[in-house]
Parts: C-alpha cells; sequence; structure tokens
C-alpha cells in the first residue's frame, strides 16, 4: 500500500485523474492511503464493455487464460462500476466459468447458448443495479425518490400520486439498502420483493405494466418495467397553483413534489436531467423563501413556480418527443428543419453545431437509461 501510494501520487502516476486524489496526496503516512482508499471514481457515463463473439472470446482465452480473466475482470468491472459488489463479483464469475467450460467443449456453441439462458437473470441484475446505483450515488435517496416517483408517473399516468409515492419510497428505500451492501443476495431479493409491490399496485391499471409482470422471473419483470416509454397522459386537471401558505408550511416539501409530479405526468417526454434540475431549483426557491420577509414575493419571482413553463423545459420536452417517436435519421432531418426556420440567421458551422448538441442530448438523456451526471452537464 506504501508503494502504491507513492505511485498514485508521483507526476508521472499511471492511473487515469481522479477527483480528490491532489488533496489526498497533501497527506502524508497512513492518512494518504487512508484517503486514496476511500476516493470513489464517478459512476461511468455509459458502459464500456462489450462483449465480443463467442470465437474472439476463446481465440484470447486460449492464448493467455490468465491474461484473459485479468482483462476481463478489469474491463466488466469497470463498466459496471456502481453495480454492488456481491453482484459483480457473480456475474464476473459465472461468465469466466462459461468461457473455460464452452472454450474447450465440443460443441461450444450449444454450450454458450445454454450458459448465457442460465446467466441471464444476473446480467440483467448486472445491468440494472448498475443503473439504479449510478442514479442513486448522482441524487441521494430523497432525490432519487422524486426521479422514480417522476419516470412512474410518466409510464403510469393515470395513476395517483398516493399510489406512487410510496413504490418510489420503497425503491429509494432498497437502493440505500442494497447499493452498497456486501451481503450477498440483498439486490436481487430486495428489488424482487419491490417488483412485486409495484406489480400489485400498478398491472391492474395499465396493461403495459401487467404484461411486464407476468413472466415468473421477477428480475425480468423489474427490467422489462425499467425499459418501458413514457405515454400522453390522458386529460388532466390544470397546474397545481401553490401559495407560499403551502410550499411553506409542515408539508411544504410533499406539496412541492406533487406539484412536479404533476407536471412530469402533463408532459411525459420532459427527461429526467430537466426533471431532476427542477427538483434542485424547487428545493432552493423553498430554502431562500420560506425564511423570507415575503415569502409569496420572493417564491413568485422564481421562474419555475408559474404558469408559464421555462423554454428550455418546453424544448427538451419536444425534442424528446420527437425523439421518441422517429428513427434516428428522420429525427435528425426534422431537427435541422425547425432550427433552421427558428435561427434562420445561423452559419452553416453554428447550425451543424446546433444541431450535433441537441442530437446527443436527445439520444444520451432521452432515454429510460440515461446517465444522471452526464445528462446533468449536457442541460
Amino acid at each position: 500500500s506504501s508503494a502504491l501510494s507513492v505511485k498514485s501520487c508521483s507526476p508521472e502516476s499511471p492511473f487515469p485523474p481522479h477527483p480528490g486524489t491532489a488533496e489526498c496526496c497533501t497527506h502524508e503516512g497512513l492518512e494518504r492511503k487512508l484517503c486514496l482508499a476511500a476516493l470513489q471514481h464517478p459512476p461511468q457515463p455509459l458502459p464500456r464493455y462489450l462483449q465480443p463473439s463467442d470465437e474472439e472470446l476463446c481465440e484470447a482465452f486460449r492464448k493467455d487464460p490468465r491474461e484473459f480473466a485479468d482483462r476481463f475482470l478489469y474491463e466488466y468491472s469497470s463498466s459496471y462500476s456502481q453495480a454492488p459488489l456481491p453482484v459483480l463479483l457473480g456475474s464476473t464469475r459465472t461468465f469466466l466459468s462459461m468461457v473455460s467450460t464452452c472454450c474447450i467443449s465440443p460443441a461450444p456453441t450449444v454450450c454458450f447458448l445454454k450458459e448465457k439462458l442460465q446467466r441471464k437473470t444476473l446480467s440483467l441484475l448486472t445491468l440494472t443495479s448498475h443503473r439504479v446505483c449510478s442514479r442513486f450515488s448522482a441524487y441521494g435517496k430523497d432525490k432519487v425518490t422524486f426521479s422514480y416517483l417522476a419516470s412512474l408517473a410518466q409510464k403510469a399516468p393515470t395513476a395517483p400520486f398516493e399510489d406512487l409515492l410510496p413504490l418510489a419510497e420503497d425503491a429509494a428505500e432498497v437502493f440505500s439498502q442494497c447499493c452498497d451492501s456486501v451481503a450477498e443476495d440483498c439486490m436481487q431479493k430486495k428489488l424482487s420483493e419491490h417488483t412485486a409491490k409495484a406489480c400489485a399496485a400498478l398491472s391492474a391499471r395499465d396493461r403495459r405494466f401487467a404484461d411486464c409482470c407476468k413472466g415468473k422471473n421477477l428480475v425480468e419483470n423489474y427490467f422489462c418495467i425499467l425499459a418501458l416509454p413514457p405515454v400522453p397522459a390522458p386529460k388532466l386537471p390544470g397546474a397545481l397553483e401553490l401559495t407560499s401558505k403551502e410550499l411553506c408550511g409542515k408539508e411544504g416539501a410533499l406539496q412541492a413534489t406533487r406539484s412536479l409530479f404533476e407536471l412530469a405526468r402533463k408532459h411525459p417526454n420532459l427527461p429526467d436531467a430537466i426533471l431532476a434540475k427542477l427538483y434542485d431549483a424547487s428545493e432552493k426557491a423553498r430554502g431562500e423563501c420560506c425564511s423570507a420577509k415575503d415569502p409569496s414575493a420572493c417564491l413568485d419571482s422564481k421562474v419555475w413556480m408559474g404558469a408559464e413553463l421555462p423554454p428550455v423545459v418546453k424544448m427538451a420536452s419536444q425534442l424528446c418527443e420527437q425523439y421518441n417517436k422517429l428513427d434516428f435519421l428522420d429525427f435528425k432531418k426534422r431537427l435541422r428543419e425547425s432550427l433552421t426556420q427558428t435561427v434562420p440567421e445561423a452559419s452553416p458551422a453554428l447550425l451543424e453545431q446546433l444541431l450535433e448538441q441537441r442530437a446527443s442530448f436527445a439520444s444520451t438523456c432521452c432515454t429510460p437509461a440515461a446517465p444522471p451526471l452526464l445528462c446533468a452537464s449536457k442541460v
């Protein structure tokens, strides 16, 4: 550990730059080692690991089994770094066992097919827990509760706030207990229990949820629910106009969440990154205004409070609606046409830049699996 600590802090350090390293290196001895050991990489925006074909796997494995195993462990673990440790260990262990068994089998294709089917639940659990724990580590418990609530509101807009809030709180509790847990089956067990609750609450209300909940395997059912696209809401009442008395009262936080919940289900294509910004703005406004001399005037001055949506919110909603509706080439074509009309004075180079910027935002941040930190910076 002493050698590693010296290496980490040397100017020629071979390790990737890491936020927090410089500060740890100002310490000495044990304090420095403990500081370095406690650093955590921010979640990878998107998993980098792409599984090679079965033939390529076997070729690399036969060449040098040890080097193959080490490289796979490194690539896979850094790609799914937010999955709980027991899930990662189980997933990597069964993968390496599959490769070593099937590459010496007389019928490798059949062997891989059989083994992959057996690994399916574990693979999905790794991917799913990496996604939900990335969001939990970026947002914290309160904000992840809201994010989950908004996502459910957009998938099942007929379900009332009172039905969906307990499910969102339950999910956040699962993530807080299991994302950092070293208990062997915490994530699989608790996520399965949560899925059963979600299925019981929403299957009768929504056919798509009922379809996802048909399977016997609860992890697969949860993955299906997670991947459901948003749906347009039926006719809903107007926006909730909240008074400063309600927002600053004992249940102010709940009222603000309810107001944003209504916004999310009214605008099913509003991406998580924008809703998360609105959540932050609402928390900040309550923090600043509820202790002000005139809370009403203070709250009225905040953009998100008005009946009119801020332009960036409208734009993101339209952008994601088109992205979710069209295939990518049609989406870019439509986007180019609308930019030519809205920014007629833009030079071809600027037009191209705006087009790429918005297309990149849509393809990364309009999906259910949008990476939270990357999308927050893209807003």
